[in-house]
């Protein structure tokens, strides 16, 4: 059995992590096999790609059996399976959902807020898990944290060990909708089809600038915009765009 299936409807790509069985914890197969589907991805028939977890998890983060079997450095070990596949996810120019499916711990934090878009389950539950065990946040929750939360919100949920519900989640800004546990997969799925109809180049560029904004001076920042404007005032869906604005009618985008 795969640990990570790969399904696709039209111009969606949904990727599962698939290891029910422990709460989809992440080894090394999965994460090489969710590099592999990210990879995959690019394709540009693909202009949406939702994230999600079998059965009744979305993802507890590192497989702490295996990590006990790890020989290397823990700093090399998260350097060569983690980093690849968060920056993967924030370098895809085009929409990535998280369907939020029960509970998210540790580096599945991670996995969750660097989607672009997370919609949970009434029933899902969020905790870092870090501060439990001794660890400190990695593979980019301190980052994604500090900027959804705040430093100070950020620092006190780390290192109480505090666990969210799905509404605490969403008061909180971590995710976008809460909705009952059996309308997951249709909600999602609907937003996901509604982005494969969007100018898949407009959101690709939006998200490098979003990408770039935390670290840019404003004066760099004003520069991104401008080039990236001029990339997408040339596309076939900026033209697509405007010219059915002038003739008062719904656009047909094309991702291109």
């Amino acid at each position: 059995m795969a640990e990570v299936e790969v399904t696709r409807r039209g111009a969606v790509m949904t990727i599962t992590l698939n290891r029910p069985d422990v709460l989809n914890a992440l080894n090394r197969a999965i994460h090489a096999q969710l590099l592999a589907a990210l990879e995959a991805a690019r394709d540009p028939e693909i202009r949406a790609v939702v994230i999600t977890g079998a059965g009744r998890g979305f993802c507890v983060g590192q497989d702490l059996a295996e990590l006990n079997e790890i020989e290397q450095d823990v700093a090399d070990h998260i350097r060569e399976n983690y980093h690849p596949t968060v920056l993967a996810i924030r370098a895809l120019e085009k929409p990535v959902l998280a369907a939020v499916n029960g509970p998210v711990v540790g580096a599945g934090l991670s996995l969750a807020f660097a989607c672009d878009y997370r919609v949970a389950a009434v029933s899902a539950t969020f905790s870092a898990g870090f501060i439990g065990i001794g660890l400190v946040p990695d593979s980019g929750a301190s980052y994604f944290l500090a900027h959804l939360l705040g430093p100070s919100r950020a620092f006190t949920w780390l290192t109480t060990n505090r666990k969210l519900t799905a509404a605490e989640a969403h008061a909180w800004g971590l995710v976008d909708e809460v909705v009952e546990a059996e309308a997951l997969a249709a909600t999602v799925s609907e937003r996901a089809a509604a982005y494969a109809t969007a100018p898949t180049r407009g959101i690709g560029m939006t998200k490098r600038l979003l990408n770039r904004a935390a670290t840019a001076t404003l004066e760099e920042q004003l520069e991104l915009e401008a080039e990236l404007q001029s990339q997408a005032a040339k596309t076939d869906d900026s033209h697509e765009g405007v010219a059915a604005f002038l003739e008062k009618r719904a656009p047909t985008f094309t991702g291109r």
